[in-house]
């Protein structure tokens, strides 16, 4: 039969229906096929029946589905599919449903033949015209589907999107069956059953799409899913095994038992949860947006609230540190902005007035992260900051306001005197200004580089064309030789290793430069800071949770062990280089008045560097000992004999790089700043 319809569409013009179709439509052969296929009389029937089915709709080039005869008995022949699992049917069932999806891809339309909504037809039944209760047929037609089938009436009672069991008064049964499949033990036809899903989801009908996420188990499927793959891993992990794990595409995780138990315990389990975590990913991001609304909403309460939190709210450090590096592996997995938005909801929660030091606990999971970065153990602290450092980079503006910009909109952290008010210059300075020249950390400045602007002292490297000064580049060097020079020379070591200056963080400075203000550009900052006129100056400034946890911890650098250092100032770096003018000025800016009681980077640093030097001469053989270490932690000098005050050193050193990474970002910005400008 299928043989005859096939040569009769090819001998005929596009679109013209041959008699062989018009006598298959007519007489409801179709209907008469899915008869025998629901009873599998003979046996073996089912099969065939769907084989020919898939057969017809994937070969037939005109279009079938808009066929009352057509889409009717394919909608009964759906409800047949996923009743029993492991039928011997499955492989034809799977392969019927997913042509019916790839169809639906194609025309959307026709998505609303296959919506049921039995309470709109029983109360319209009273109300429609006799000539519909005689036409029983009628709500099946295209005229008829887009308005008496359609799920969207306000008549009809809404369902919530934590229903485990889809509503009675609508039915999508495209969906049901698929989800049904998706239980299959035969991998092959879940990823099957997964994908026609995924086409599902995409089609723009508002109709289907409310069906879909309020009426069927498809948010059930995801977060039980979810849930039960990270309940079924080990309670204790090691970081590393977590962030080095192979990436993991849903539906390409082929394994091998044995070679993963010998890798690590429990990579199976993980690759399992991670490849299933990238399906609501990508279903996420395949969504209309409503849908991937309604989707990410359900992860967010049934799986990162319901399972999450109360692991990273635990007190067992290695609870946290397991829980807390599957937060971060799961934040650099999640691309679609839906998704993404509800877990930074989830971590930071959804304020984003300013911050106030009492105000700080208000969202206990962020307040508990935050504080996790400055933990007991040297490992969660790590790992938390990690976390964040894989957060800032994620393209959404949420976290950043939340974490710091909320804190410095209204540049308090400044002190600001009206011209009228200023104290007359001496030499060319304000009075009570910082001397670089005469401070004894700046000793070593070059005569070429010292200060000679007293307006420099004022703003940072002009922002504007109308303060633009012939000699920008001066003024940048400036900025550049303000961090340089921060470390004394007797606590330097950099200048005696070759390839460690400060140019080789100029090229990295630059291209992350540039990825940020790619992701920032849509976000509408303001190219140059607030004018202090419109500016809030006499509320009290709070730098920000996360600000004074970082601040404190870069104030203890060289108590604090390499890694932790290291980490510390990594998060530091990334904030620096975000091309936001209040955060430039209050991290960058070595030169800002600060009103009392306030701290900056560069102010942290300074007392840092005041400590340093009174400790240095408490150590015998300072330099030769620092460049030991040095090379050490170069790998170019074999570990030898201990070193005291090893710490210490170490942390001078990390201080030394970090001062370089900073001049080398303000000099990229700066530039950047410089060669965009009118």
């Amino acid at each position: 039969m299928l043989d005859i319809l096939i040569q009769e569409e090819g001998e005929r013009e596009s679109g013209e229906t041959g008699p062989c179709m018009e006598y298959l439509l007519h007489h409801k052969i179709l209907e008469t096929l899915y008869t025998l296929g629901k009873a599998d009389c003979p046996p073996g029937m089912k099969q065939q029946v769907l084989s020919f089915y898939t057969k017809l709709l994937g070969r037939i080039r005109q279009p079938l589905l808009p066929h009352i005869n057509v889409h009717r008995p394919v909608q009964k022949l759906i409800r047949l599919c996923g009743e029993v699992l492991a039928a011997p049917t499955e492989n034809e069932e799977i392969q019927f449903l997913c042509i019916v999806c790839a169809k639906l891809k194609q025309d959307p339309y026709l998505v609303n033949f296959f919506l049921e909504n039995k309470v709109k037809r029983a109360d319209t039944k009273e109300a429609v015209a006799e000539g519909d209760k005689d036409d029983p047929s009628a709500p099946d037609t295209g005229q008829n589907a887009l308005g008496a089938t359609s799920p969207t009436s306000s008549e009809e009672p809404a369902a919530t999107p934590g229903n485990s069991v889809p509503n009675n008064n609508s039915n999508y049964n495209l969906v049901s069956s698929l989800l049904n499949l998706t239980k299959s033990p035969d991998g092959r036809i879940v990823v099957k059953a997964c994908e026609g899903l995924m086409l599902l989801v995409s089609l723009p009908e508002p109709a289907a799409t409310r069906c879909l996420t309020e009426s069927t188990e498809l948010c059930e499927l995801l977060t039980s899913r979810l849930a039960s793959f990270y309940q079924a891993l080990p309670q204790s992990m090691d970081p590393l095994d977590i962030e080095t794990v192979e990436s993991v595409n849903w539906g390409l995780d082929v394994y091998n038992l044995k070679e993963d138990a010998a890798i690590f315990a429990g990579k199976r389990a993980l690759i399992s949860f991670l490849s299933w975590l990238d399906y609501c990913d990508q279903l996420i991001k395949e969504a209309q947006k409503s849908a991937a609304v309604a989707l990410a909403r359900a992860v967010r309460e049934r799986f990162f609230v319901s399972i999450m939190e109360p692991q990273l709210m635990q007190t067992s450090e290695v609870g946290i540190l397991t829980s807390t590096a599957l937060l971060s592996r799961i934040i650099r997995q999640v691309s679609s902005e839906a998704l993404l938005q509800e877990t930074v909801y989830f971590i930071l929660g959804e304020d984003t007035a300013p911050e106030t030091s009492a105000g700080i606990t208000q969202v206990p999971l962020r307040h508990r992260l935050i504080e996790h970065c400055d933990h007991l153990s040297d490992e969660i602290s790590i790992m938390t900051l990690r976390m964040f450092e894989q957060l800032l980079q994620k393209p959404s503006q949420h976290i950043l306001q939340s974490l710091v910009l909320r804190s410095l909109e209204e540049r308090n952290y400044a002190e600001y005197k009206p011209q009228d008010e200023r104290e007359p210059l001496e030499n060319g300075q304000p009075h009570d200004s910082v001397d670089l020249e005469e401070d004894p950390l700046f000793s070593d400045l070059s005569p070429d580089n010292r200060l000679s602007s007293p307006d420099w002292l004022s703003c940072s490297p002009p922002q504007h064309s109308e303060h633009a000064k012939s000699d920008g580049k001066t003024e940048v060097h400036k900025i550049v030789n303000s961090f340089l020079c921060l470390v004394p020379d007797e606590a330097k070591s950099s200048y005696q290793v070759e390839g460690t200056g400060y140019d080789t963080y100029l090229r990295d400075a630059h291209r992350q430069f540039r990825d940020y203000c790619g992701v920032c550009q849509k976000w509408d900052w303001r190219g140059h800071p607030k004018p202090f006129e419109k500016c809030n100056l006499e509320s009290p400034f709070f730098e920000g949770h996360f600000l004074k946890v970082l601040f404190d911890r870069m104030g203890r650098i060289l108590d604090q062990p390499y890694d932790v250092n290291l980490q510390v100032t990594s998060v530091l770096s990334k904030l620096a280089l975000l091309p936001h003018p209040h955060l430039h000025e209050y991290l960058l800016d070595p030169y800002i008045n600060l009103a009392p009681g306030c701290r900056s980077l560069f102010a942290v640093i300074v007392r840092v560097v005041g400590d340093l030097m009174l400790r240095i001469h408490r150590i015998p053989d300072f330099t030769p000992k620092l460049l030991l270490v040095r090379k050490r932690l170069l790998g170019m000098e074999p570990e030898g004999l201990a070193i005291d005050h090893v710490t210490l050193l170490e942390g001078v050193i990390v201080l030394e790089e970090f001062c370089k990474e900073l001049a080398a970002i303000a000099f990229v910005k700066f530039h950047a700043s410089a060669s965009t400008s009118p």
